[in-house]
């Protein structure tokens, strides 16, 4: 995993220093982090970053926008005709609460985004998260929760949902 993350780390360090009308540089940057071509009509525009990339699935017509990140050890499916807002944060991996656990192992669980959904600028999506068909997230939202098909959602309210004792 770490050989992986490292060369998809040069790669997609390659690929935000194109200049921007390389079109064909970018495409083949994309076809090697993800282990093969994109659909024709998919746009990735860079800046653009993930951690592993074998694990992101992109449908016909998504749209994704400038300075994302994809953390994709989890798994990220993009629908049909997603969009995807500037500066947004799909990140499908997490560590274990406890301190001491936090080092030890990752955990994974995958991210959906279903056709026709938008996802406004600065969005964050995590693990185990499903954006439903033609759902909209606001702007700056942060999405811990499956979102229905058809809503819009938004919201960035934190508070303390557990606590627990670390002896």
């Amino acid at each position: 995993m770490a050989e992986r993350i490292a060369h998809v780390t040069a790669l997609t360090s390659r690929l935000n220093v194109l200049p921007f009308d390389d079109e064909a540089g970018r495409a083949a940057l994309l076809a090697e982090i993800v282990g093969g071509p994109l659909p024709a009509s998919v746009t990735v525009h860079p800046p653009f970053h993930t951690d592993f990339g074998l694990r992101i699935d992109f449908a016909e017509h998504v749209f994704v926008n400038q300075e994302c990140t994809f953390y994709d050890q989890g798994g990220i499916r993009l629908g049909e005709g997603v969009l995807i807002g500037p500066k947004t944060n799909l990140i499908s991996s997490d560590h274990p609460l406890p301190v001491a656990d936090r080092r030890a192992y990752i955990t994974r669980a995958p991210i959906t985004i279903e056709a026709g959904a938008w996802l406004g600028a600065a969005v964050t999506v995590l693990p185990g998260v499903t954006i439903g068909r033609g759902a909209v997230v606001g702007a700056g939202s942060v999405v811990t929760k499956d979102v229905p098909a058809n809503t819009l959602v938004t919201g960035t309210a934190a508070f303390v949902r557990k606590r627990w004792d670390d002896d």
